[in-house]
């Protein structure tokens, strides 16, 4: 118990709420050193209604915060540690995932529509009709008019769900995305709660002007969506509230990201031309100059070849197949089960294998779909490259995906640039502990570059000739 004892003077600490598509989890770092103390995790169910259609449970997701946040500080009193060093609490979550609600009763009015979910194609394709040459690029949000974005999902649930419809026309409607949900309600909720979201997560939205940094009266009256509905939007490092509930009652909220600018952030990608990929259900990569991509599907072939074709039983399985052949056999995995997102931005696309012959087996298969993982980031970075005008040096890495060895590989391979891999794998959290704790107010966390602590990390090298690649 000695480590225990040690840690018992640890100066201040701070947690983050990582509310994600898949599962939640609580993490309380030292704010000193970076270094992960505990945290807790809970699976998070998503439900299918009908074909294409992602939903989920939004108070599922709220009781999900609060386990996760009880059972961390019963680990951390375990470990000798204070939970009243806990000064702060950074918020990160899927982004784009859509919800409205009714302030006066603080119930959800309808489940949270996924960032996955094409329920929206034929409203997607209403609103490109109504652009000057059927642009799809139209608008002054940064973003194509796509069923990835919330305004979509909004415009959606006021059209076909009469709740929604009834709470805006009486004024008692909220719209969020997960963090504004999270934030009203650890805030107080029906009784005061802060409704507000961050510029992040506010740039997915589609109604957010990027020049302004601030909602848009006339994209609002493009989706036709009451600016009253809608929260305010804040910087992504201050203090928003304080919890009203819990064990952590009193302790500030004051630190906001969607999960991909928080890994960008936990990253430590504060210079120009630096980047990130994170591995999740899908792929996201940013890069330091405000241009951003992201691939639709990464980890989610994972569970399809596991739940629907039942050819692994396990993540892992799937690196040990693909090892043993070490080539897909000229086959060819486009897990487009949500269309194409960047750069191709086709919510039609469906998904393809190809290349099969009478020798390709449940290995091969395993290996293209590492593959296609790692040529649709290929594509991303090419298009940001071109874009940016700075080409990478190496790619950061984050995200449960990169536990695959293999995967890191052929990334490496693939890209002809070093992949680099940390070794606390715990980015996203990171990022938003640490705008959290670097909020005015608390600033317990210096974001000073000679005061970050520096990651230690693997390097995974590429290993072919770039010549030889034929990209």
């Amino acid at each position: 118990m000695a480590a225990s004892s040690n840690r018992i003077m640890l100066g201040p600490l701070v947690a983050a709420i990582d509310q994600g598509t898949s599962s939640t989890r609580f993490l309380v770092f030292n704010a000193k050193t970076a270094e992960l103390l505990s945290h807790h995790q809970v699976e998070i169910k998503q439900s299918f209604p009908k074909e294409g259609w992602v939903e989920e449970d939004p108070k599922e997701i709220l009781q999900s915060v609060y386990e996760c946040m009880d059972r961390t500080c019963e680990k951390l009193t375990q470990l000798n540690i204070d939970i009243s060093n806990i000064k702060a609490i950074g918020v990160t979550n899927q982004r784009e995932t859509t919800l409205v609600w009714d302030k006066e009763t603080g119930e959800p009015l309808y489940n949270a529509i996924v960032w996955l979910d094409l329920r929206t194609q034929s409203t997607v394709e209403r609103l490109i009709n109504k652009t000057p040459g059927r642009n799809k690029n139209h608008l002054k949000t940064g973003l194509p008019i796509s069923t990835y974005f919330s305004a979509v999902k909004l415009r959606w649930l006021m059209d076909n769900v009469e709740k929604v419809h009834e709470a805006v026309l009486s004024h008692r409607a909220m719209f969020g995305t997960v963090d504004s949900w999270l934030i009203w309600c650890l805030t107080g909720g029906k009784k005061g709660g802060v409704h507000c979201t961050d510029v992040t997560n506010a740039s997915r939205t589609m109604l957010f002007n990027i020049h302004t940094m601030d909602w848009d009266p006339e994209l609002c009256k493009y989706f036709d969506i009451p600016m009253e509905i809608l929260p305010k939007v804040r910087s992504s490092s201050e203090i928003y509230g304080l919890m009203k509930s819990g064990p952590l009652t009193g302790v500030p909220i004051s630190g906001c990201l969607g999960d991909q600018s928080a890994a960008l952030v936990g990253q430590m990608c504060f210079k120009d031309g630096q980047a990130k990929n994170t591995y999740g259900t899908g792929c996201f990569l940013l890069k330091n100059v405000g241009t951003k991509g992201s691939v639709a599907i990464a980890g989610a072939v994972v569970r399809w070849l596991k739940d629907n074709l039942g050819i692994i039983q396990t993540s892992t399985e799937l690196e040990e197949l693909a090892a043993d052949v070490g080539t897909s056999y000229g086959c060819y995995f486009v897990p487009a089960f949500s269309g194409l997102y960047a750069p191709y931005w086709e919510p039609s696309a469906r998904g393809i294998i190809c290349g099969l012959t009478q020798f390709t087996n449940r290995s091969h298969l395993a290996f293209a779909a590492l593959e296609a993982v790692c040529f649709q980031t290929r594509e991303i970075l090419d298009a940001m490259n071109q874009d940016s005008g700075i080409h990478l040096s190496q790619l950061q890495v984050d995200g449960g995906m990169t536990s695959n060895r293999l995967l890191m590989q052929l990334q490496a391979d693939i890209l002809c640039i070093p992949v680099v891999k940390p070794s606390m794998p715990e980015t996203t959290a990171l990022g938003a502990a640490m705008a959290a704790g670097a909020a005015e107010g608390v600033s317990v966390w210096s974001l000073n570059p000679e005061d970050l602590t520096e990651v230690t990390s693997e390097k995974f090298e590429p290993q072919i000739n770039p010549e030889g690649k034929g990209i």
